[in-house]
């Protein structure tokens, strides 16, 4: 039976291209892109042959239907996109429900990933949460980061060299000072880690793509009576309970549900 293969590609290094990647590559009838342009240097390289169509983000509904009903129709189609795992803060979530849905058969042929090998370079102990891009509407930035802001995991966050600084200023805004590292071009000649404060680590030059680490923030216990005090003062001001829990958990970077059960005392 005909198979999607969603195949991982190098994020600089054409090296690290995987013998299984080459071999599924050379093997399948077509090859869907995110980007024809970009990916044929890589196929070039390995001197694979194949039909190539496109498959990227805001066609990727109809580029769905399209590789499903080739395989439907007696085609293998790998599915590779520009660096990295397809899925993957990159195209391709779209066709794998499309598959599901009809039943279809697919697999993948793993490769790298820029978020597991930061975390690698950093080395980072215990668990991390995988952020990707950040959101470009700012309540839709403010309610994910602060989704995982008392999660105790480490956060990996995906930034383009134009926004890297403004997402850590934000990072900072809504985490407060935490370890921070930049890590850029991996795999590639100018590969750099740059540990720090999130409160003062930028790049004064950035370029090249980054996935910004962030430990958890040091565990330091707010005192019971700071809290309450903290809550008085809002509460004599006529700021309503609800309100006063949320300024003061953010304010105090604390967990919003012990500044609750405080707030129920007074």
């Amino acid at each position: 039976m005909s198979k999607l293969y969603i195949v991982g590609t190098p994020i600089g290094n054409m090296a690290d291209m995987t013998f299984r990647a080459v071999e599924t590559l050379k093997n399948v009838d077509v090859i869907a892109c995110e980007d024809t342009r970009h990916t044929l240097p890589l196929l070039q390289r390995y001197d694979i042959k194949k039909p190539l169509i496109s498959y990227y983000k805001q066609k990727e509904k109809e580029g769905s239907v399209y590789i499903a009903e080739l395989v439907e129709g007696g085609k293998d189609v790998a599915l590779v996109s520009d660096a990295g795992m397809p899925c993957i803060s990159d195209p391709g979530s779209v066709v794998v429900r499309e598959f599901m849905k009809r039943g279809l058969e697919y697999t993948v042929i793993p490769g790298v990933s820029a978020s597991v090998s930061a975390a690698a370079l950093t080395g980072i102990e215990g668990e991390f949460t995988f952020i990707g891009f950040l959101p470009e509407k700012n309540k839709d930035k403010i309610d994910l980061i602060d989704r995982h802001r008392d999660s105790g995991a480490n956060l990996l966050v995906y930034a383009a060299p134009h926004d890297v600084n403004k997402t850590a200023d934000f990072l900072y805004e809504r985490l407060g000072d935490r370890q921070v590292y930049f890590v850029k071009e991996i795999s590639k000649i100018y590969e750099r880690v740059t540990a720090g404060r999130l409160s003062v680590l930028r790049d004064e030059n950035p370029k090249g793509e980054y996935v910004i680490v962030i430990e958890p923030a040091e565990k330091t216990e707010i005192d019971d009576d700071a809290i309450i005090a903290e809550l008085k003062k809002l509460l004599a001001d006529g700021t309503d309970k609800k309100t006063a829990v949320n300024i003061v958990s953010e304010r105090l970077k604390t967990s919003k549900n012990k500044v609750y059960k405080l707030s129920l005392s007074l």
